[in-house]
């Protein structure tokens, strides 16, 4: 019996087929080969077509089957890992009225910062768990606001892995977890925030069915279920956005654990049994995939929009060279880069820096001194700069991690980077296998009952190494970056 993975990430879809007996993966495609693009109509907006993603899912689904090795009708569940904060809006006939509003898009701050104030502050933060700030809910009034033609013309608001599911079975559903997101869920009263929908005037009937996280969220159309092999009818029984999955996958469900993820941006992500916020909402907290209304289970979650979109940036103008030589020249750097400082800000405002947009920075370049492998540890060095600054605000709310489980994917497929991270962060990490799309796979196999518990379906992973910090060695570095970051936010 086989699971199917689905991860909508920013840059490209990936797709995972896992067996259920070994829980091991069996085949798994990316598709495209290069990244995809974000649209920008105007500075400081994130764009995305719901459609391409749905193509791409299909690509990616056909080159697993194309592998050989396995057979598609062995398929038994289908689960979506997706990326987060996204708004999608489709009318009465299910089509798509715009692209989507990605989760870097700014232009929504100054509503959601305006709802903040007059909802107030205390209701927001005790019932929503966050500020409106630039969330799912702020990018609907915007449109609202700003598209009336479109708005009025919504049947359903939904999040991308909800808009890929209704592609996959006709049926538009939800979840607490994704509605939490959004800022849409009230925790104290545990439904569809009131105050939010009557202070944006928003429609309770414009979201879709809500539904336990691991459950059916329908059927294999039979059109879909013969173009991709599969069997018609077999459910989509497990989405949740990426960072929640990113921590199913390794297995982080219980109060105290805690994952990070180096993607586009970088994460950190603690789950607590506390209804529990940032007084000022530099970082959020969200309901996870095992919630419940009588086991509260909330991720609370870093995101630096930044991180891998730095060095990204940075790989399409040095020329042509893959992530693997990139990360072999940074090494050939000292620790503190001769004394470069990067701050890799430059992919919309930042939660964890109040919502201001600061900005790409390098600090201290020195023509005579400073060559390419410089830069390249520079940026790793403030990406890791920037996981500290903001651990350090998740401590000062309680969150004290004495182990940090990470995928060795992304910026931990580097060990320089990995070595980085430990010692700015002072935090052992654990390396495993698992990424989003298997993370999706077995989250699919405990919704559609296959697996009996979530620790059944994880009682096979391995570590792949543990990586201790050494010393403070890295603390000077970390200060000079900190007080550069202080500079620029005075500026």
């Amino acid at each position: 019996m086989l699971l199917l993975g689905i991860d909508i990430g920013t840059s490209s879809i990936k797709v995972s087929v896992v067996d259920v007996a070994t829980q091991r993966v069996v085949a798994s495609a990316q598709y495209p080969d290069e990244e995809n693009p974000i649209l920008a109509p105007r500075p400081g907006w994130a764009e995305q077509s719901p459609e391409m993603w749905w193509a791409q899912v299909q690509q990616a689904i056909l080159l697993c089957n194309n592998s050989g090795g396995y057979d598609p009708a062995d398929i038994a569940a289908i689960g979506i890992a997706y990326q987060m904060h996204g708004l999608v809006l489709v009318d009465k006939h299910k089509q798509l009225l715009r692209d989507s509003i990605i989760w870097c898009d700014s232009r929504a701050v100054e509503i959601g910062d305006k709802a903040f104030k007059t909802i107030g502050e205390k209701k927001c933060l005790s019932c929503l768990l966050n500020s409106p700030g630039n969330f799912t809910a702020a990018k609907l009034a915007w449109v609202k606001q700003n598209e009336p033609e479109v708005y009025d013309k919504i049947e359903k608001v939904m999040l991308p892995g909800d808009f890929i599911a209704m592609r996959l079975t006709g049926e538009a559903t939800t979840s607490v977890s994704a509605l939490s997101e959004g800022i849409f869920y009230d925790f104290a009263a545990d439904k569809l925030s009131a105050d939010v929908l009557k202070y944006f005037g928003f429609g309770s009937s414009l979201f879709p069915e809500i539904r336990p996280v691991f459950s059916s969220h329908g059927g294999l159309l039979g059109p879909v279920a013969e173009k991709l092999k599969m069997r018609a009818g077999i459910p989509v029984s497990y989405k949740a956005g990426d960072q929640p999955n990113n921590a199913l996958s390794l297995n982080v469900l219980n109060p105290g654990e805690v994952a990070a993820t180096a993607g586009t941006s970088g994460v950190i992500y603690g789950v607590s049994d506390k209804l529990a916020y940032d007084p000022q909402s530099r970082v959020n907290t969200f309901a996870h995939v095992n919630y419940t209304e009588q086991q509260k289970r909330l991720g609370i979650l870093l995101c630096i929009n930044g991180t891998g979109k730095m060095y990204n940036w940075l790989k399409s103008i040095m020329g042509p060279m893959s992530y693997v030589q990139m990360n072999e020249r940074a090494a050939l750097a000292p620790s503190g880069s001769h004394g470069l400082r990067i701050l890799p800000f430059g992919n919309g405002v930042e939660r964890m820096l109040n919502n201001r947009p600061v900005g790409a920075h390098i600090h201290n370049i020195d023509l005579n001194i400073h060559a390419r492998e410089d830069i390249l540890r520079a940026a790793q060095e403030g990406i890791a700069c920037s996981f500290r600054y903001g651990l350090d605000i998740m401590r000062g709310n309680g969150m004290h991690p004495s182990v940090i489980r990470a995928g060795r994917a992304n910026l931990f497929l580097s060990d320089l980077f990995t070595e980085i991270f430990v010692n700015a962060i002072g935090v052992p990490v654990e390396l495993y296998q698992n990424d989003g799309s298997t993370g999706a796979a077995l989250g699919a196999g405990i919704g559609a009952g296959i697996f009996k518990s979530p620790s059944e379906a994880f009682n096979k992973m391995e570590k792949i190494k543990v990586i201790e910090p050494k010393g403070d060695r890295f603390e000077p570095v970390y200060q000079d970056w900190k007080k550069a970051l202080e500079k620029q936010l005075d500026s």
